[in-house]
């Protein structure tokens, strides 16, 4: 065929399709299904973070797929999110994360809850070369593998109560002395060694280091030292059914201080209704609360992001900070496919490496380790039954209630 007889048909051609109502133009298509898999503690003694995580994502999957999908080069991908239990154990969670890639062919993968677990499923997502975005694994131990596939959008875990020892310096009459409980496991003991560090900068003193077996909920003879060291601070490091123990324990025991403090369990609603008015009065460090004040470049507003999980799930109240940063994760991820202009996990990984974007949740950026260490954190207590940002002044909707009276004073 000539040349010129060439021509003329691929005219035809592109004649017929506008004919049968085809279209030359670059109009967005819909493509594959991009599948992310996380496994996660739906049963077992992480069960309450665990879910708040899953409320993230599930957040983030509605509000993309009702936008038709991610787009990469004028491709609309739906997307869908594999969920397995891995029973709160971090063993079965890196079995199952193996397992949806190599049997769910999961294209990218969202993180599982607790620093336990993310540094297991770490090693199977650099193993195999698929990017991994975790939003519940604060422990700087888990980017210190030299890992390529990880990326964390949290503060690290030495932040978490360093921002309570910030706001006790301003209060008067200041706080000098600590008293401090930890878990055993690598992010409590991060969150420690954190305070250990932090607080003679601040003109304080640890007196009390006590460390206790993770997900220990019997915890009277910690309480009971506490009491003993007469500290103006009482901190815990560990998680959430953990820091409900240890404060029925202090009302038991009559341990009063002019500061109770938790790193994890405080800001979620079932803290509250756990202890009911015994709650107010903590503090804890949150990576985020409905009063920060950032500029989105994409996505909802804090305001609407409020309004969102209040609509999807009625009666809960707001949303905690385990929530939005699961959703902050997913928006990470989303981000980066698009940037890669691919969903070629190595494209997307480089992506991730280079993202630095600001979103409801605060900065999106990753060091060199794939750690976000550019997002500060703020404190909030519970006043009156109602979580309330406290520290920083520049985003607190109310001030510190200081001192926490006595328990036969409340």
């Amino acid at each position: 065929m000539t040349l010129r007889n060439l021509g003329l048909l691929a005219a035809a051609v592109v004649v017929a399709a506008v004919a049968c109502g085809g279209s030359t133009s670059t109009a967005t298509t819909t493509g594959s299904t991009i599948i992310l898999g996380a496994p996660l503690g739906l049963t077992g003694s992480l069960t309450k973070e665990s879910t708040l995580t899953q409320q993230g994502y599930n957040l983030w999957s509605d509000w993309i797929n009702a936008k038709g999908g991610i787009v990469v080069n004028n491709v609309k991908h739906p997307v869908t999110i594999k969920y397995y239990d891995d029973t709160s154990s971090a063993n079965q969670s890196a079995v199952l994360m193996q397992k949806l890639i190599t049997e769910d062919k999961a294209n990218f993968l969202l993180g599982p809850y607790g620093s336990a677990a993310t540094a297991t499923d770490a090693a199977i997502a650099e193993q195999n070369q698929i990017p991994m975005v975790e939003a519940n694994g604060a422990a700087q131990s888990i980017f210190s593998q030299n890992y390529k596939y990880t990326f964390g959008v949290l503060s690290p875990a030495n932040k978490y109560l360093q921002g309570v020892l910030d706001m006790a310096a301003t209060l008067n009459p200041k706080p000098t002395t600590i008293a401090l409980l930890s878990a055993d496991d690598s992010f409590s003991l991060e969150v420690a060694d954190g305070i250990n560090t932090y607080a003679p900068t601040k003109g304080m003193t640890v007196v009390l280091y006590k460390k206790y077996k993770n997900g220990a909920t019997n915890l009277s003879a910690e309480v009971q030292a506490a009491k003993a060291a007469n500290a103006d601070i009482v901190l815990n490091s560990g998680h959430l059914l953990e820091a409900i123990a240890i404060n029925k324990a202090a009302k038991e025991q009559k341990l009063n201080a002019k500061i109770f403090a938790y790193s994890v369990g405080p800001s979620t609603p079932d803290f509250i209704t756990a202890l009911g008015a015994d709650a107010n009065y903590v503090y804890d460090g949150s990576q985020w609360t409905p009063q920060v004040k950032y500029t989105p470049a994409f996505y909802l507003s804090e305001a609407d992001y409020v309004a969102a999980y209040k609509a999807k799930y009625p009666g809960l109240g707001d949303p905690d900070y385990h929530v939005a940063e699961s959703t902050a994760a997913c928006l990470a991820l989303e981000r980066a496919i698009e940037n890669a202009g691919s969903l070629d996990p190595t494209k997307v990984r480089n992506a991730l490496a280079a993202l630095d974007v600001t979103v409801f949740f605060g900065q999106v950026k990753f060091d060199s380790r794939g750690l976000n260490i550019y997002k500060p954190m703020v404190v909030e207590q519970i006043q009156n039954g109602v979580h309330h940002t406290v520290y920083p002044a520049s985003v607190a909707d109310a001030k510190p209630m200081y001192p926490t009276p006595s328990w036969d004073q409340r």
